[in-house]
């Protein structure tokens, strides 16, 4: 019995939190400016928490990894301090002319069995010579790689430092402002509150939310070739080139066959960016971005989120680049045709608009 009434007692806690989390869009659509931004700023510090936290665990990395460089140029140099003596002995010795005198004796050989026995030794001698003075070299360049490896990681291990201490400023000025806003407030505990309340509904069930949607946009671009190739018009060739359109309208039909999350999102395709704007249950999600083409590491249209409004609450540029990285929305030439790469991406009302060439 007493089991179950604890059992209960859960239950309608977790309905409880349940239910304030639902309820939560509808007050963040409904509060006032000054409000929206207090609430904005306190998930922005949120956010920019896990990137103090991302860019740590970056530093952690690049000091193993620049402990372990230093570990191996200590030892390559050691190596190479005995390669040297040794080739530096060889070279003194062509140099005074040591090696000559074998080959003197060689010529002066007085019978062929003396000459040929001369002229394996010859050999070993020259096969050596070749043997050391070849690894020397060998210890030299990859000393010169390290070299230039720890002095990347140095510098990557510098602006990793540099991040962090950045995006520490940054939380303590918000964090400041949040706090003297609050303060300022007709209602400072009713501000805190909902606070709590949006933080606690963007870790448990907004940021799950969003990345479900990219995860799922990322999935539908890989199929985005074989659509293309399979809608009339949409390739045309003029020789070597190739201009590729993508219609608003089937782009959108595309992406709800591929996912019913879809259904209930639009993308908008306007001069210089595309717009995603919808509803999925209690949220409501606004996307801004812009193709760019990029040809490092190769050859491709990547995506850029330039806003992204949560509930009415735009998140961080942290939050953005995250998820950039995280989630792949970028179309690749190379499968819809091989052996073509893009010269240029343009985003017009109502459509995208690709140009490829040959490139063999």
């Amino acid at each position: 019995m007493l089991r179950r009434q604890h059992i209960s007692i859960q239950l309608a806690v977790t309905l409880l939190c349940l239910f304030s989390w639902i309820s939560l869009p509808a007050k963040a659509a409904t509060i006032d400016e000054q409000t929206r931004r207090i609430l904005e700023d306190s998930l922005s510090i949120v956010e920019i928490d896990q990137e103090i936290e991302r860019i740590g665990l970056q530093q952690e990395e690049a000091q193993h990894k620049q402990q372990e460089l230093r570990k191996q140029l200590s030892m390559q140099q050691e190596q190479i301090h005995l390669h040297q003596e040794r080739a530096g002995a060889i070279v003194r010795s062509y140099y005074m002319g040591e090696r000559d005198q074998l080959l003197s004796l060689l010529l002066g050989a007085r019978n062929l069995r003396q000459a040929l026995s001369l002229m394996d030794y010859y050999q070993i001698i020259i096969s050596r010579d070749k043997e050391v003075l070849s690894a020397y070299q060998e210890r030299y360049a990859s000393i010169q790689k390290l070299e230039l490896k720890t002095a990347a990681t140095a510098l990557e291990l510098q602006d990793t430092k540099n991040r962090l201490l950045a995006q520490r400023s940054r939380v303590t000025a918000l964090q400041e402002q949040v706090d003297k806003q609050v303060n300022g407030s007709s209602d400072p505990e009713a501000i805190k509150r909902l606070i709590e309340e949006m933080t606690s509904y963007w870790e448990n069930i907004g940021l799950y939310e969003v990345k479900r949607h990219f995860k799922a946009l990322a999935r539908a671009m890989e199929g985005l070739p074989q659509f293309i190739q399979g809608q009339q018009g949409a390739i045309i060739t003029n020789g070597k080139t190739y201009t590729v359109t993508i219609q608003e309208e089937e782009f959108n039909r595309f992406l709800q066959s591929r996912d019913e999350l879809f259904e209930q999102f639009g993308f908008t395709f306007g001069q210089g960016g595309i717009t995603v704007q919808g509803k999925s249950g209690t949220m409501d999600l606004l996307i801004k971005g812009h193709y760019t083409l990029e040809n490092h590491p190769k050859n491709a249209i990547i995506f850029h989120v330039d806003r992204l409004v949560f509930n009415g609450l735009e998140l961080p540029d942290t939050t953005r680049r995250n998820l950039e990285e995280q989630f792949d929305l970028g179309f690749y030439p190379q499968m819809l045709l091989p052996y073509v790469k893009a010269t240029s991406v343009e985003t017009l009302p109502q459509q995208l608009k690709v140009e490829l060439e040959l490139n063999l």
